[in-house]
């Protein structure tokens, strides 16, 4: 498992099991062409960009250029690294039929050769640190954000108070608060938003 700084932008479920047992980091799939319409997880594709870059390594074929195409478009070129898998032909093993194409997609591509694109690509290992502190589900239901009567009321204040879309589920919720804070900065964030409107003006 190699951990990288940068999160990784795939197409599909498939593609980002496939990179999950190779890399420690946040992978965001945009469901093929669904990100053209997905306001809120652009959203986050920005937010994560802005902290700590992106990786986009979408199909070799026509519409993974298409949605590689507009997400690099939508963002700031120093906040992208463009990774490019090679033109295989075959069938990954799930499908009963090649894609349109002939080409094999992210998914299909062996290990080695993903890593060897990535490194093409510029992507490097971060240093081993000492974890620090989870976040954990336990913690979200601890402090009202999941499992309560007005858990939805306080998850959307933590996210607008953090810039995230508002319908992040208490999972993805989960794995974003990971990414961006210390387990320290989300409970000073939760009490922040706990506290009345009048008093956050005071401060």
């Amino acid at each position: 498992m190699i951990r990288i700084r940068q999160a990784v932008i795939v197409e599909g479920k498939y593609d980002k099991i496939k990179l999950s047992s190779l890399l420690d980091t946040v992978i965001i799939p945009t469901d093929g062409f669904g990100i053209f319409k997905n306001k809120e997880k652009m959203a986050l594709i920005r937010r994560l960009a802005q902290t700590r870059g992106i990786v986009i390594l979408t199909d070799s074929d026509s519409a993974g250029f298409k949605i590689r195409s507009y997400i690099g478009g939508s963002l700031p070129q120093e906040q992208v690294i463009h990774a490019y898998i090679p033109d295989i032909t075959g069938k990954e093993r799930r499908k009963n039929a090649p894609s349109q194409e002939g080409k094999l997609g992210v998914e299909g591509m062996s290990a080695r050769v993903l890593m060897e694109c990535l490194e093409r690509a510029g992507v490097t290992c971060e240093e081993t640190v000492e974890p620090g502190r989870k976040i954990t589900k336990n913690d979200l239901y601890e402090d009202g954000l999941s499992g309560r009567p007005n858990s939805l009321i306080l998850r959307k204040k933590l996210l607008a108070q953090l810039q995230l879309p508002e319908r992040l589920s208490s999972n993805a919720l989960l794995q974003v608060l990971n990414v961006f804070m210390t387990y320290e900065e989300y409970k000073q964030a939760v009490h922040s938003c706990r506290q009345p409107q009048a008093d956050r003006k005071g401060q």
